[in-house]
Formats: structure tokens, C-alpha cells, sequence
């Protein structure tokens, strides 16, 4: 197979991506090729400055372009709400529901203690500090649904449970519009142990 070393390079550093794998790298290689050269230009100007531009919010840890970022600076938030997630394409899925309006405090990660991730690792010492100046009445965690997930809520139950601020868990279930029988056994009992009273 004929091999061009810039069109390789390309490949290589796509395929570092998540989720891009040899064949959508190189599709994407080719895409660029033949696109308008002030697109390819945009593109690459706004991958060159994305790490220049984004800072970590000094008071919620979100990847955001002004610290404090903008849900921190709202004030119609309500600040007795404080949503606790993994990383800030969590909190960007939760914001994008429309449903949520309280504040967040962004982990950077859940343990995993293969990796070396502990709470060393993760920002729980500052979470503490927060919950406790007294502001906050309730902490919702919004884990990921897995092992590493559920190990951090847990954690985090016992550590918060002293402030006595009031803890909850987000519900894990059934998609909307999904089909019972081709649920995995794992996610229908977890709609069925978090139903709700009608």
C-alpha cells in the first residue's frame, strides 16, 4: 500500500483521539485533504489555541474560557445545589438536559486504583471545603454508572455524611423510548429498583 509520510502523520496523531480508530483516521486525513484550505486553516488555528484559551474555573474546576466560569457567575443558580461529576463533559451533558439549575463541582476523574486515581488524585479535599462553608444544602452525585463510579459515590457518601448536608444519587434506568426486551439485565434492574411513586 502506497504511504505518504505526511498523510501518515496525520493518521498517527488522529488516531490518538478517543474513539478514532485507523479507518475513521484515515477517512478524516483524506476529508481534510480535499477540503477548502480556509477550513483546514480554522480548524487547526482553533486546536492550536484551545490550550492557551481554556482555564479551569477557580471555584467549580469546569474547562471554561473566564474564571469563574459562566453557570458559577449566574446568579438566577441556585447556590444550596451542588451537582458533583466526574469531568466537564458531564456537567455538559446534565447542562444540555435543560433540567438542572444549581451549581457543580467537577472531580477530574473517579478512582480508579489500577491507574493510581485515589482521592489524592481527585478534587474531594476542595469539595469538603465547600459543602463545608454551610451554603450548600443538598450534594447530588452524577457518578458514571460503573465500577469506578460507584466506588467514588460511595466514598464520598462517607466523607459528606458528617456535614449533615442532604445527599442524593442520580437515577440510572431505562433510556426514553428504549425497548424492555433489548435492555441489558443490568440497567433494567436498575429501573426497576429506582422507580418512583406515582
Amino acid at each position: 500500500m502506497r504511504s505518504s509520510p505526511p498523510i501518515d502523520r496525520l493518521v498517527a496523531s488522529l488516531k490518538r483521539l478517543p474513539g478514532i480508530g485507523e479507518k475513521s483516521a484515515t477517512r478524516l486525513a483524506f476529508h481534510l485533504l480535499g477540503a477548502p484550505e480556509a477550513n483546514v486553516r480554522e480548524l487547526a488555528e482553533a486546536i492550536s489555541r484551545l490550550q492557551q484559551d481554556i482555564v479551569l474555573c477557580q471555584l467549580c474546576y469546569d474547562l471554561t474560557d473566564h474564571s469563574p466560569c459562566e453557570v458559577c457567575r449566574d446568579e438566577r443558580r441556585d447556590p444550596k445545589l451542588l451537582c458533583v461529576v466526574e469531568e466537564p463533559a458531564d456537567l455538559s451533558a446534565i447542562e444540555k438536559s435543560g433540567r438542572y439549575r444549581g451549581r457543580y463541582h467537577v472531580l477530574g476523574g473517579a478512582f480508579a486504583p489500577i491507574d493510581g486515581v485515589g482521592p489524592d488524585e481527585l478534587r474531594i479535599a476542595e469539595l469538603e471545603a465547600r459543602v463545608k462553608t454551610g451554603e450548600i444544602e443538598e450534594v447530588v452525585l452524577a457518578t458514571n454508572p460503573n465500577a469506578e463510579g460507584d466506588a467514588t459515590a460511595h466514598y464520598l457518601i462517607e466523607a459528606l455524611r458528617p456535614t449533615g448536608v442532604k445527599l442524593s444519587r442520580i437515577a440510572f434506568g431505562m433510556p426514553l423510548g428504549g425497548d424492555l426486551e433489548y435492555a441489558d439485565h443490568v440497567t433494567v434492574g436498575m429501573s426497576v429498583e429506582n422507580r418512583r411513586p406515582l
